[in-house]
């Protein structure tokens, strides 16, 4: 059941405002490869929401890399970086629809992208100062599809958890919000959509970034 009253909204980053979930693998692909890692397609999805302590270690004990966790994640950031300064793919309408709800409710991202791309995404963007709160998985005891992300979020944002409605686009995002108690708005990732069950979890799926203020509208609305 959505909530009246929502108070805030708080966006995932990568797939909801930028889509690069498929940057990501090819990354991690490139660096097993470079690396002597056996790099396996199930190694995405179970990356995928996992924070980059999570992911570094994955990447360490089950891809088979030998360097440390904390040089896994330096190595993959900088590659991360460098695709962005490239080219930063932006999602069609994010920015848009970043700007319009800025005007109706303070915002916050929840991802689970480390704190330099959050920050170059959005500065990049032309978009950091219309957040309110930032906060990176890395920052919080456990990632998606836990909800302490999101809980974070909620609290630097200084709005009760069920008063926020979260923009995710994956299965562990979904459950995450839905987990924190938020109204989740679902806008399926387009390379790595997510489950049946898991879409179910949502108060509303979008198929474009131009529906979702008027969803967020709804949702606000109802009991």
């Amino acid at each position: 059941m959505t909530r009246p009253g929502l108070q805030a909204v708080v966006f995932d980053l990568d797939g909801v405002i930028v889509d690069t979930e498929q940057v990501w693998d090819e990354v991690r692909e490139q660096l097993a490869g470079e690396w002597g890692g056996r790099y396996v397609p199930e190694a995405q999805r179970a990356m995928m929401g996992m924070s980059s302590t999570e992911w570094s270690q994955y990447l360490h004990d089950v891809v088979g890399l030998a360097q440390s966790p904390e040089e896994i994640s330096r190595e993959v950031v900088r590659r991360m970086l460098a695709r962005y300064r490239v080219e930063l793919p932006l999602i069609e309408g994010a920015v848009e629809a970043v700007r319009e709800l800025a005007r109706s409710f303070p915002l916050a991202v929840a991802s689970s992208s480390n704190r330099p791309l959050i920050d170059a995404v959005l500065e990049t963007a032309g978009v950091a100062g219309l957040f309110t709160a930032t906060v990176s998985s890395e920052e919080v005891a456990r990632g998606k599809p836990s909800p302490d992300v999101y809980l974070e979020a909620a609290r630097r944002l200084g709005v009760e958890p069920h008063r926020c409605a979260a923009i995710e686009d994956s299965a562990s995002g979904i459950r995450a919000a839905q987990a924190a108690g938020m109204t989740v708005i679902a806008y399926p990732n387009r390379h790595y959509a997510p489950d049946a069950e898991a879409l179910g979890l949502a108060h509303a799926v979008i198929g474009s970034l131009v529906e979702l203020s008027a969803a967020i509208a709804l949702a606000a609305t109802r009991g």
